[in-house]
């Protein structure tokens, strides 16, 4: 949306800039503040709060901006934010509940962290914009509940390919076409990568283990698939979606598909492999209308039934600022939970499990996730993958078999664990408890 960089010109020379805190001080976390505090006037990155302080000023100062203050109390930081000087905290709940912030960016991946700052941050009435796929395809539907009750944002975001496909998806509708595929395009995908067998790239681009295997393993596309589905009252074809290897380029598979089954559906999100261009993301979509058939057939688009649209880059960071400048000077979300969840992230076993073990996080040894419908997922009591850390197991799990939620006793305490019971409570398939102590 062009119109962002206007409006955000109008709040720089009136001296009053969109001012944007972070939670997160990782990869993404430091290559976004550098973006926001180098290349985006009219919006100001007032504080970033991470789980180790020193990593939070370490983004600052890599991004230029020095007499960085430490701050442990509200007061502090309020004062910090006056004096036009950049702020590092260790508690996430000063930045969502300080007056002078305007938005929050989850960047970090974490599921149970996330969900309390959350919702400190929509009861503080703070426009929240995540780039934690992984909280937002566990909850993001109550927690969108939460924010639309509370009069603000709730958005994924640009950037990110969710965001990038939501955009897509958006432009290709506003053209009278019906959407019927949504897709990612991936470089690779093995489900059984783990810390140690992705060390070596993470050390490389200086990201984290884990991360990267959630990306190789399935994890990650399975959550941003998630996220659109049910933006847009998508399914999957089947678990863990198709995910062909496609080794050309997306215009070729507009022949791929069976256009009626994909109405019949009412549309998918689905990835390819090795697909072009990448890493990218693509939509195919139908018409109805002969006349603008033609018309597109004249633009090059092919014949039909199906017409490809691409976007051949997602840029991660360098786009997020957009989504925060629509969220706070349009109200408009650039990706988000049209309501119930259409399509869940359940957690299949990487290796065999044994009784006794303790589940570790995404990306990590014991599990990869599966995009799965959610009635299926909640008619056979299948675990999502968001609540599998740490929980305990009661029974021997094989590889490749998707957990259930009687495989598993999960820790107590978990905000995550009430928002689930919740979302199920008001969008219907709420099972019976499980397990806890």
């Amino acid at each position: 949306m062009i119109v962002v960089d206007r409006l955000l010109q109008e709040r720089r020379e009136a001296g009053d800039p969109v001012r944007v805190a972070l939670l997160g001080a990782g990869f993404m976390g430091r290559g976004l503040a550098n973006q926001i505090v180098n290349s985006v006037p009219g919006m100001e990155l007032v504080a970033i709060a991470n789980r180790h302080a020193d990593r939070a000023e370490a983004a600052y100062t890599e991004a230029g901006a020095g007499d960085v203050a430490r701050v442990t109390t509200a007061g502090e930081l309020d004062r910090a934010i006056a004096a036009r000087r950049p702020a590092v905290t260790d508690d996430p709940t000063l930045i969502t509940s300080a007056d002078p912030v305007d938005a929050i960016v989850d960047v970090t991946g974490a599921v149970e962290y996330g969900a309390r700052a959350a919702l400190d941050a929509i009861a503080n009435g703070k426009h929240l914009i995540l780039m934690n796929a992984e909280l937002d395809g566990t909850v993001g539907p109550i927690l969108k509940v939460r924010a639309d009750a509370a009069g603000v944002v709730y958005t994924a975001c640009d950037g990110d390919q969710p965001g990038v496909q939501g955009n897509l998806y958006r432009h290709v509708r506003g053209l009278g076409l019906q959407p019927l595929v949504v897709g990612n395009i991936k470089g690779l995908h093995d489900p059984y990568r783990n810390p140690t067998t992705q060390e070596g790239f993470a050390r490389q681009w200086g990201q984290n283990p884990w991360m990267v295997t959630s990306f190789a393993d399935g994890t990650k596309i399975s959550y941003e698939q998630a996220l659109v589905a049910n933006a847009f009252d998508l399914t999957v074809a089947r678990r863990g979606m198709l995910g062909w290897d496609h080794d050309g380029h997306v215009d070729e598979l507009t022949g791929r598909f069976d256009v009626d089954e994909l109405r019949e559906l009412g549309g998918i999100v689905d990835y390819v492999v090795k697909a072009r261009p990448s890493p990218g993301v693509f939509l195919l979509a139908a018409h109805d209308d002969p006349r603008q058939r033609h018309y597109l057939n004249l633009y090059k688009l092919g014949e039909g039934p199906l017409y490809s649209f691409y976007v051949p880059y997602h840029l991660c960071h360098f786009e997020v600022p957009s989504s925060v400048a629509r969220a706070v000077l349009l109200g408009d979300a650039t990706l988000a939970p049209a309501g119930g969840p259409k399509v869940s992230v359940v957690a299949a076993a990487k290796r065999d499990l044994r009784a006794g073990e303790t589940l570790d996080g995404l990306g990590g040894y014991c599990t990869y996730g599966l995009a799965e419908r959610t009635g299926t997922a909640r008619a056979e009591r299948l675990l999502e993958l968001g609540v599998a850390e740490g929980a305990t197991l009661v029974n021997d799990v094989p590889r490749d078999r998707v957990l259930t939620e009687d495989d598993v006793r999960l820790p107590g305490g978990r905000v995550c664990d009430d928002l689930v019971r919740e979302l199920r409570e008001r969008f219907g398939g709420a099972p019976k408890e499980m397990h806890t102590p």
